[in-house]
């Protein structure tokens, strides 16, 4: 899964060489407050989203095993997709520190060694349709595609060779995430609410 790692290539950790701690995909939060009502005081609690859908019909069987196993795959790369979000706002405002585009570039080179060490491992795991999914749920967490990423804190040069790396594979660093539009993707975004508010 060698083009999965090239997705991660460009991506920091805040300060070479740091270490990162896993993105949990569910953060249980509970709020306690009061609001003046009628001149009186009242206390209330405001817990996580819960989201209701309607039960998943399914035509036949094989479109069970094929909703399960979605569900496996996002359990499993959403939190790297999570992570991939961290790691840019973090990389990102770090190069904004740095004094000229020579030592952010020495400072990409020496992060594409770190996320090689730290992702390689983790990318090898993956199956194909795992790095499919991973590419469209980075675009879900960051609102670009890969390819976009790539572009900005690389170049162009380097972002084609790897979207053409990855269509070798069969993947597309260009692929967008529309739920309002596809049925696939809508079921994505259906398992990956109910993952993050603990609720899958």
């Amino acid at each position: 899964m060698k083009w999965l790692f090239a997705i991660l290539a460009f991506f920091a950790f805040g300060i070479a060489g740091a270490q990162t701690t896993a993105t949990p995909t569910f953060v249980p939060t509970m709020k306690l407050s009061k609001v003046l009502l009628d001149g009186d005081s009242v206390q209330y609690v405001e817990l996580n989203k819960v989201y209701c859908y309607p039960p998943k019909v399914f035509a036949n069987p094989k479109q069970r095993v094929r909703y399960t196993r979605m569900v496996r795959n996002v359990k499993k790369v959403l939190p790297i997709a999570k992570e991939v979000r961290q790691i840019m706002i973090e990389t990102y405002e770090y190069l904004q520190t740095l004094p000229n585009a020579k030592a952010r570039e020495e400072h990409l080179k020496l992060v594409e060694q770190g996320v090689k060490q730290q992702y390689t491992p983790r990318m090898k795991k993956l199956t194909l349709t795992q790095g499919k999914l991973l590419i469209k749920l980075i675009y879900r967490e960051c609102n670009s595609t890969g390819f976009e990423l790539i572009n900005a804190f690389i170049g162009p040069l380097k972002a084609g060779f790897y979207q053409i790396f990855a269509w070798t594979f069969g993947a597309s660093l260009k692929k967008t995430y529309e739920p309002d539009k596809n049925a696939e993707d809508a079921d994505i975004e259906r398992i990956a609410r109910l993952v993050e508010a603990g609720q899958l």
